[in-house]
């Protein structure tokens, strides 16, 4: 078994894992480049039919859980949801950005899970060093239209409102601008089409 080369395989990557009892939390996200092309050429983003992105991950998600002999979980599962932020915390790869949000080591403040894979065991992953340490100038605290995002709270009613500003089209089109100016996001190279989808999600105004 190799799980990150399994995920990159269907255009997942492997995010880090985490322990969880006697187990390992595999946490999974979009892989760079690749997943767009691949979600919008599948039957889910074409049939029509509501959360085509879900849908999407978990039945690539449960395909890899089958073939490792884990079990799925998802964001979504709940309530009580899982504990996604701890795991992602706990995995050595992902961190408490200046800005609040998690930052991982590859794919900076774009970082998302799309769901996880549950092993028995405990397997021996790679972590990796927060990239915040080193970043000169950490322009994402300063990149918010709005000052929305603060290292120990996020005004969303701010955040909302400046997206109905035409000056908000930027953030609506390209995706949040304190998530574009993290050095590490810029190098990950996500496509814009999958942030406007995101931002239309989050506000559909």
């Amino acid at each position: 078994m190799d799980p990150g080369a399994d995920a990159a395989r269907v255009d997942l990557e492997l995010l880090g894992g985490a322990p969880d009892g006697d187990d390992t939390i595999l946490l999974l996200g979009p892989r760079e480049p690749g997943f767009w092309p691949a979600f919008t050429a599948s039957s889910e983003y074409a049939d029509g039919a509501p959360d085509p992105l879900d849908r999407w991950s978990k039945r690539l998600i449960w395909a890899l859980a089958r073939d490792w002999g884990g079990t799925a979980v998802f964001p979504s599962d709940g309530p009580p949801y899982p504990p996604f932020i701890t795991w992602a915390l706990a995995s050595g790869r992902a961190w408490v950005s200046p800005v609040g949000l998690l930052v991982h080591d590859r794919q900076g403040l774009w970082l998302s899970f799309r769901g996880a894979v549950r092993l028995p065991g405990r397997l021996d992953l790679a972590t990796g060093i927060r990239p915040c340490d080193t970043c000169k100038g950490q322009p994402c605290r300063t990149a918010c239209p709005v000052d929305a995002l603060k290292p120990d709270a996020y005004d969303v009613a701010a955040c909302r409102a400046f997206l109905d500003t035409p000056a908000g089209h930027d953030c609506r089109d390209k995706g949040c601008a304190a998530r574009r100016a993290c050095p590490v996001s810029r190098a990950y190279g996500r496509d814009p089409a999958q942030s406007r989808f995101h931002m239309k999600a989050f506000h559909p105004k």
